[in-house]
């Protein structure tokens, strides 16, 4: 399990902009599962929409990505990730994003990611959100590591 002190130390992301709270499970060059819970608080809800909020798919790709950005880093040898703090994951590709069902405040948003192909610092990943079981979004992404 990785806390989001703990992810803080692995991603440059800062709240309002840090979209995961926690990784319940890892298995490194494999897959991850990684949760964030969606409140009405978020700044987000202030637009989208007024009296009928629904969490943007672009933050959904996004909390997906981020959660990729934690599999890759803590996929890297032991040597790598001792500068960690000088690298960054950039995104390279979207494909096949779809988004399926309304993601609302109140919501545990689960992601699940696994390793399609990694070669270097290149990461393909199949990305799928859900809400209790309910398959909300998904994507293929593709992304890599560079210095900072």
């Amino acid at each position: 399990m990785i806390d989001v002190v703990q992810i803080q130390k692995i991603l440059p992301h800062r709240f309002p902009f840090l979209l995961i709270d926690i990784v319940t499970a890892i298995e490194p060059a494999k897959n991850i599962i990684a949760y964030k819970n969606v409140t009405i608080g978020e700044q987000i809800f202030q637009g989208h929409f007024p009296g009928h909020p629904i969490y943007p798919g672009v933050m959904i790709i996004e909390g997906m990505a981020q959660a990729g950005g934690v599999l890759a880093f803590k996929s890297m040898s032991d040597e790598h990730q001792a500068g960690i703090e000088n690298k960054v994951v950039y995104f390279m590709s979207i494909d096949g994003a779809k988004f399926r069902h309304p993601v609302k405040p109140g919501d545990r948003l689960e992601y699940r990611l696994n390793v399609l192909k990694h070669k270097g610092n290149i990461w393909v990943l199949e990305g799928k959100a859900y809400v209790d079981d309910v398959l909300c979004a998904e994507a293929e992404l593709k992304a890599m590591i560079v210095d900072k």
